[in-house]
């Protein structure tokens, strides 16, 4: 358990959980909606570890955090008014669905070469992200299936020694994120969370 400030993370531990997920660690870490369970995206062996002690089917991708605009153009291909809209609503409870770029690895991406990103409004998240130079993993810190966890410490009970490192950024209880696909000529709401939907036009 490494216990970080929300508002303002402490360079020195950020550093040590950076080192964690650079010799192939998996953390449970905050965001701005629910913890997540992370690795280094180009690390496979932790991303299947992730799947493992999910219990996730190997058939649902998992989307990922990056640290601004310019880290997600690396990622995926981004229209201009998809572009337009992250802009506005980055960083933030969403979860945007893009073109995948040639950059990301097989493991995160959909049949359709499809990728889920996140930028969330979270210094610890984004911290960790600027420093390791790579995107996390962002999938829900629970069993697939089962309820989520606010609880940090709920979260290393469940899965102890499965994890490299707990976070302790609070306890939080709001929902996932919204996730909207931007991969085509308009946006389309797939699932209704914590970002407000009502700009999308019917």
């Amino acid at each position: 358990m490494i216990q970080i400030n929300p508002e303002n993370p402490q360079k020195k531990l950020i550093n040590k959980v950076v080192e964690i997920l650079k010799e192939g660690g998996v953390i449970a870490y905050p965001t701005d909606t629910i913890y997540g369970i992370g690795c280094d995206i180009f690390n496979k062996r932790a991303i299947e570890k992730i799947y493992r002690i999910k219990g996730r089917d190997k058939k649902k991708p998992m989307s990922f955090v990056c640290s601004d605009l310019s880290h997600i153009s690396q990622f995926a291909k981004v229209s201009n008014y998809a572009y337009r809209i992250m802009k506005r609503l980055l960083p933030g409870p969403y979860t945007f669905v893009l073109e995948a770029s040639s950059a990301v690895p097989k493991l995160v991406s959909t049949r359709r070469k499809t990728v889920g990103i996140r930028i969330p409004n979270s210094e610890i998240a984004l911290s960790i992200v600027r420093d390791l130079g790579n995107p996390i993993i962002s999938t829900s810190a629970n069993v697939s299936g089962e309820n989520i966890i606010s609880d940090p410490f709920q979260i290393e009970d469940l899965f102890g020694r499965q994890l490299d490192a707990v976070i302790d950024g609070g306890n939080l209880s709001g929902d996932p994120s919204t996730v909207i696909d931007l991969s085509g000529v308009a946006p389309v709401v797939l699932r209704v969370g914590a970002g407000d939907t009502s700009w999308v036009e019917d």
